[in-house]
């Protein structure tokens, strides 16, 4: 899955994790670049595995992923990775449309 444009989501509320991608520049290294800030130091390596768990799900391979952890449970951090993902897959307004596949939603479950 290719991120089109910056997306979020999620909120800075307490158990809960604010997730923002943007597109990656072609040619830009590394091609996935997670930034993980977390209010408990000691869980952020833990969130990083289950962001990237979640980016691996969709087959994101090229993006800035930031993730701000307010100590949210894995499942949080998963949902909110996945829907700034497919926010940001989708086209901008006004622009064309993107011949891409659709969203797996089956491997979502």
């Amino acid at each position: 899955m290719d991120i089109l444009k910056p997306a979020v989501a999620g909120t800075l509320e307490s158990c809960d994790a604010a997730v923002t991608v943007e597109p990656r520049p072609a040619g830009s290294l590394p091609l996935l670049e997670l930034v993980v800030e977390s209010s408990e130091g000691r869980f952020a390596a833990k969130v990083g595995v289950a962001a990237r768990a979640a980016l691996a799900e969709l087959g994101v391979t090229r993006a800035k992923v930031t993730v701000r952890d307010r100590s949210a449970l894995d499942c949080t951090i998963r949902a909110r990775v996945l829907a700034a993902c497919l926010r940001g897959a989708e086209p901008a307004c006004g622009a064309e449309p993107v011949a891409k596949a659709a969203a797996p939603w089956e491997a979502l479950k």
